[in-house]
């Protein structure tokens, strides 16, 4: 399971969301419950908190997980509950799949306000020593992934979507035919430079945080974090905002048509996959009751 990004585009807790979204992760309540143990290994990986500052961090996550396993993770299974009907009935379209990502997209922005008090605190009471460190980790984080991403040739940085995109896609339909193989390689190549725009957004977002913690003293400095987690879009750079929609539309049109090309048994992979998601996750015993 990915946990490094915790301090990225989205917010430091959006592993919450990790244990509905397509991970990948072999037994979804398992990794559910051990999100408590996860995020913080994740979160050091940036940041060397103290004693008093892990153990409050510790307590205010696990009453974030046990208020989102309680509100928030019934209403994802009766969501996949409803993809897995309009995979069997074979109506997943268009309309069908951009009302899932709205879905996704309101999922997160729900974790990102209830979690904006704790990580304004968590960030305010950070030490100069701290800050310097956290500006220092998104500086190696950066040049790791322009060694990974930018550094290879275009036609070599397309050619690791594409494998990237194929692993993700036989995660959940299975192995993929030569046709959907070759419906992934024309997106990937669409994408062009994609990398490059994302790596930039991505760093003008961190430098916002850094420069936002930089100045914590300030009258200010809530508002400044509440955005950066709940109002992502307004500090996107002037070209990824461009290209966006575009990326957007041209993947949301390629997971339909690798599904309209799925065969009787990659839907029945789909399918399946789906069930034991769900059954995973209804097994959690934090659900309410009537679950």
């Amino acid at each position: 399971m990915q946990i490094r990004q915790v301090l990225g585009r989205k917010s430091i807790l959006v592993l919450l969301a990790c244990a509905v979204v397509l991970t990948g992760c072999s037994r979804m309540n398992l990794a559910y419950r051990n999100l408590d143990l996860l995020i913080p290994w994740s979160l050091n990986d940036y940041l060397d908190m103290n004693r008093d500052q892990q153990t409050r961090f510790r307590t205010q996550l696990r009453e974030h997980i046990s208020w989102h396993c309680r509100t928030q993770l019934p209403g994802y299974l009766d969501l996949i509950e409803r993809l897995q009907a309009q995979v069997r009935r074979g109506s997943l379209n268009e309309s069908a799949l951009r009302a899932h990502y709205e879905n996704a997209q309101e999922a997160i922005q729900t974790i990102a306000l209830e979690i904006t008090p704790t990580t304004v605190q968590l960030l305010r009471d950070l030490e100069d020593r701290q800050v310097r460190e956290l500006d220092d980790q998104f500086e190696k984080d950066l040049q790791e992934r322009e060694k990974k991403y930018l550094e290879p040739p275009l036609d070599q940085q397309i050619r690791k979507r594409a494998d990237r995109m194929q692993e993700r896609v036989e995660q959940w339909l299975g192995k993929a035919s030569a046709a959907q193989r070759q419906r992934i390689n024309e997106w990937a190549r669409a994408l062009s430079e994609q990398n490059q725009l994302w790596l930039d957004n991505r760093a003008q977002w961190q430098r916002s945080l850094v420069e936002a913690v930089r100045n914590r003293e300030q009258a200010n400095f809530d508002e400044r974090i509440a955005r950066l987690l709940q109002d992502r879009e307004v500090y996107w750079t002037a070209p990824y905002r461009a290209a966006f929609p575009a990326v957007e539309q041209a993947t949301i049109d390629l997971v339909i048509d690798l599904y309209d090309m799925a065969d009787a048994t990659q839907r029945r992979h789909l399918d399946e996959r789906l069930q034991d998601m769900r059954r995973d996750l209804s097994s959690l015993d934090c659900l309410p009751a009537t679950r």
